[in-house]
């Protein structure tokens, strides 16, 4: 009977179970085959088992040799089958028990010295043990991040391949890897160093009490950026749930270092030279781009208009969706993609724009040219369109304000909480919640109608302002959306417009 193991093939972060079968058969000429859809890493893994078997002085066996990877339909990547292929060989072969290699998941890649290799990918490697009640094996540089997947895994992270079969032996035996630290959050800039701007930080306390997307168009200079990165001291930290799906995310893109994970959101700042793989994954193996990376974070996408217009247009539909399917000739990857777009602009390609003393002299055509790279169903998405005024001499000669990211971190804290009851955040709510937990009063009901018939909003514009307008009443712990929710939700809205002179 062919000796079996367990490995996983990673698709996206999920990781869907892989059985690793081994026959050595008799008869005919002698040949080592890895059969079932693997691709050129796995197929490799033949020479680097045969020179780890020889590293430890064991001899290849001189018959037919059959590897199959079931189920034989699905693809299977990455060089991290080396080590249960190996472990099901040394079953077949007698030198351990058959009965402990179907106890196991094995996960990693085999040195020639018979080393083992941490492998992105260990984490969805981990959950799939425990989920399937199996132990899990890994190298020992991955060990740490495998003891996150649950206290009560069976967990053997062994330096080498000769440890491993001591272990099982019983003349090494090996202990549980205690899981990696958990990162304290670094030091965020505070709000306090942001002078003027009032109105700017007001818009950046909203989108962090409701995930709102936010897009500020300034001036250079004007602090566009300096704001951005002070958001994520405002965002509470990631909840026990999140953290696992963002670190599994992490771990396939081979991010977390020592096993040590944060719960701060993460915050992704991608440069405009970007290509659409970079920004929504793909590449040969699928791999998880920025919007992924973002996930339940951050996407701070600065200069805007100087991204490809067809990357920018790629965030139409996870804005939407919360995940990002990247479609090959043989499989379908889908990767979570929660994130809040911040994103910030020139008016116009020279800066100033069409309005002040130093508006720019191509107006109002330059604005008008410029904005247009951004597609319009792409700015519908985005809740929150601010301008950003140049902050004047007299604001940087203000002595620092006394209200900074801790007081409103409190207030963004208690509006997220009045949200968690009443079943997520305001920016991710389905249109029927929404109109039953942020229907306005008679008055707001009425400003608001009147703005959709006047500025011709659309039904996603309008359900847009309906959530900012519930998080406006959430920080002021109103239950009721009031017309004065209404108008600050509208005025929110209005940064491309007020920037974007008629032609005459």
């Amino acid at each position: 009977m062919a000796a079996r193991t367990t490995s996983i093939a990673l698709e996206g972060a999920e990781a869907r179970l892989v059985d690793v079968q081994v026959q050595i058969a008799g008869g005919g000429q002698p040949v080592f085959a890895v059969v079932g859809l693997a691709d050129k890493a796995v197929a490799e893994s033949r020479e680097r088992v045969r020179a780890a078997f020889s590293a430890l002085g064991l001899s290849m066996p001189g018959n037919r040799l059959i590897v199959n990877l079931a189920p034989a339909d699905r693809p299977k990547e990455g060089s991290h089958f080396d080590l249960p292929i190996a472990l099901a060989i040394l079953a077949e072969m007698g030198i351990l028990p058959k009965d402990i290699a179907r106890d196991y998941l094995a996960f990693g890649e085999l040195g020639v010295d018979a080393s083992l290799a941490s492998t992105p990918g260990v984490l969805p490697a981990a959950v799939a043990a425990s989920a399937a009640k199996l132990g899990f094996i890994c190298p020992a540089g991955c060990g740490p991040e495998a003891a996150w997947a649950g206290g009560d895994l069976a967990i053997l992270a062994p330096a080498s391949l000769i440890q491993l079969i001591n272990h099982f032996k019983g003349t090494q035996m090996l202990t549980r890897p205690v899981p990696g630290e958990m990162q304290a959050a670094p030091q965020t800039r505070d709000l306090n160093q942001v002078k003027g701007q009032e109105g700017a930080k007001r818009a950046l306390e909203i989108a962090a009490a409701g995930g709102h997307n936010l897009l500020m168009i300034g001036p250079p200079g004007s602090g566009k950026s300096m704001l951005a990165e002070r958001l994520p001291g405002l965002l509470p930290p990631l909840a026990a749930d999140e953290l696992l799906d963002v670190s599994m995310i992490h771990s396939v893109a081979g991010l977390i270092e020592r096993g040590a994970l944060t719960r701060r959101r993460p915050f992704r700042a991608p440069h405009h030279s970007a290509s659409m793989a970079a920004m929504v994954g793909g590449g040969p193996r699928a791999k998880p781009g920025e919007a992924s990376l973002a996930h339940r974070g951050v996407l701070f996408l600065d200069e805007l208009p100087e991204f490809h217009p067809q990357v920018l247009d790629s965030l139409r539909q996870p804005l939407e969706t919360g995940d990002i399917t990247v479609a090959r000739a043989n499989a379908h990857v889908t990767y979570p993609a929660r994130f809040q777009l911040v994103a910030a602009m020139n008016p116009c390609r020279c800066g100033s724009g069409g309005l002040g003393a130093n508006s720019c002299r191509r107006a109002p055509r330059c604005v008008i040219d410029y904005q247009a790279r951004l597609s319009g169903p792409l700015v519908d998405r985005i809740d929150l369109q601010i301008p950003v005024p140049a902050v004047t001499p007299a604001d940087l000669a203000l002595p620092a304000p006394l209200e900074g990211t801790q007081e409103a971190a409190v207030r963004v804290a208690e509006a997220r909480q009045a949200q968690a009851e009443r079943g997520g955040l305001n920016a991710e709510l389905k249109p029927d919640r929404l109109d039953h937990v942020a229907e306005p009063d008679a008055a707001g009901q009425s400003l608001l109608l009147k703005a959709a018939d006047t500025h011709h909003l659309t039904a996603r514009s309008y359900h847009r302002v309906l959530r900012v307008a519930r998080t406006i009443a959430d920080l002021e712990g109103q239950e009721i959306v009031k017309r004065i929710h209404i108008a600050e939700a509208l005025a929110s809205r209005r940064g491309l417009a007020s920037e974007k002179p008629a032609l005459a």
